[in-house]
Parts: structure tokens; C-alpha cells; sequence
């Protein structure tokens, strides 16, 4: 079996047995369940579980339903670097592969950082062993590793013309934001996981080291995050999980947001 840990949602290697412990829960960023380290399987997830596919500010979104872990939901988007799953999810099941495949299937996975690699492997694989993109700094959490996954490095790696993966840092050394330039009327759109964490206002974004902790993050790590994003215009940004999103000037939000946190950390 592929033991999945019940409070972060990541999938191990095969076993015979669970783990003792999770390293991503024992992590200062994380946290173990307050009933203690519980495990699961994917087969016992599909007796509880589904996916739900829903349009979310104009891009569609995949998630678990009833809530499972940290509650992330992926992302479809159909772009000239092919159709990318951003970010993933603990379940897969048959249905939502048949859906994904009707609108033209998979291309490549690409995901921001630890906490929502999940069962990054299974889906994959159910999808016909599409690529997995991960940035090399974040290679020490994995938990089932696999020839499928396209360890990057550097800060930026251009998938094609319109679509580029940066390094932002801060919350893990690798955490990855995606950028996407769509043009028409829509506009360019940044994705940015948990790195810039879109807040319940949804006017700003906020930088944190651990979020479920209240750690915050090194103003350094800040700065060199706001340096990489610089170069990048976007309307909308869309966070980690179901209506976290800044619909039209996510630009000027974001660059307010990083105003206000070094005004805030500088008393």
C-alpha cells in the first residue's frame, strides 16, 4: 500500500505499514493532528470521498468534497505549453480522469510546493505518466519519489512562450509560483500556491513561513521574492484553495501587499 497521512494529505512509497511518523506534519510550517499521526489509503479515500470539478474565477477547479487535509484544489489550464494540472490532490479516481481527458487530457503536473504534492505520483500515473515538474531545492520532502518527476532549477523555467514557472522562495526554498500570460481580455494570471498567500480580503496577499503556526517570513526572503515577481504584470491572482483569488488588479495588489508587510516588520 501507499500510505497517505490523513493531516497533510501526502502519499508515501509502498509499505507494508505506515510510517511512524510524517515528516512534512513534524515540520516547524506544518503540524501533526491534534489526535495524533493517523494514517490512510487511497482505496479507503475513494469509500469517502469524491471530486468535484467547478468553474473558480474563470478557471477550472478540481477538489476533494467533502474537505480532506490542508484543502487545496488543483487547477486546469488549457495553455500553449499543453494542458497543465496545477497543484494536486490526495484522491484520483476514474471518473475525474475520464473528465479530464474529455477536455483534451493532461500534458504536465506543476506544483508549488510540499504541502500540496499529495499523491502527485498516482495521478500521474492514472494520466498516462505526464511529466511532474518540481523545483530541485524542494527534492528532500518528497515522499514517493518517481522517474516521472522533472526536477528544475534556477529561478525561472519557461514551459513555453506564454507560461513560466518562477522560484519565489520564502515559505520552502523551492516554492514555485506559475505565470501565465493569457492575454484578450482576460489578462495575464499569476498562481502562486502558498508563497503569496491570497487573504480572506481577497485585496492582498501575505508571506508567511508557516501558516497554520503564525511564523512569519525573513524580510529577506520577502525582498527576493518581490525582485523575482517584479518582472511579471498579471490582473488576476489565484490563490491555494476555492475563492482565495484577486479578480482585476492583482499587479497592484500584490505590490501594495509587499508595502505593507515592510512597513509592518519595520515597527
Amino acid at each position: 500500500m501507499h500510505p497517505i497521512c490523513e493531516t497533510c494529505g501526502t502519499q508515501f512509497a509502498e509499505s507494508s505499514a505506515p510510517p511512524e511518523r510524517c515528516p512534512i506534519c513534524e515540520d516547524e510550517r506544518q503540524y501533526v493532528g491534534w489526535n495524533g499521526q493517523r494514517w490512510t489509503t487511497h482505496e479507503a479515500m475513494a469509500q469517502r470521498y469524491s471530486l468535484r470539478f467547478e468553474d473558480d474565477a474563470s478557471v477550472l477547479g478540481i477538489g476533494l468534497s467533502p474537505d480532506f487535509a490542508i484543502n487545496q484544489r488543483a487547477i486546469y489550464l488549457q495553455t500553449d505549453a499543453g494542458n497543465i494540472l496545477w497543484e494536486c490532490l490526495t484522491l484520483v479516481t476514474e471518473e475525474a480522469v475520464a473528465e479530464l481527458k474529455a477536455r483534451g487530457g493532461v500534458d504536465l503536473i506543476a506544483i508549488s510546493h510540499p504541502h500540496f504534492y499529495a499523491s502527485m505520483v498516482e495521478w500521474s500515473q492514472a494520466l498516462g505518466g505526464v511529466p511532474i515538474y518540481l523545483h530541485e531545492a524542494d527534492r528532500e520532502w518528497v515522499q514517493r519519489d518517481s522517474p516521472l518527476i522533472r526536477y528544475w532549477s534556477g529561478d525561472e523555467l519557461a514551459l513555453s512562450a506564454d507560461v513560466t514557472l518562477i522560484r519565489c522562495g520564502g515559505h520552502f526554498t523551492g516554492s514555485t509560483a506559475l505565470h501565465w500570460r493569457r492575454g484578450g481580455e482576460r489578462g495575464d494570471a499569476l498562481f502562486p500556491g502558498d508563497a503569496l498567500q491570497v487573504v480572506s480580503d481577497r485585496r492582498h496577499v501575505t508571506f508567511m513561513y508557516s501558516y497554520p503556526n503564525y511564523i512569519p517570513m525573513k524580510p529577506s526572503d520577502v525582498h527576493a521574492m518581490q525582485e523575482r515577481v517584479s518582472r511579471y504584470g498579471f490582473e488576476d491572482v489565484y490563490g491555494y484553495t476555492w475563492g482565495r483569488n484577486i479578480v482585476g488588479g492583482g499587479r497592484d495588489a500584490v505590490d501594495a501587499s509587499f508595502e505593507r508587510y515592510f512597513a509592518a516588520v519595520a515597527g
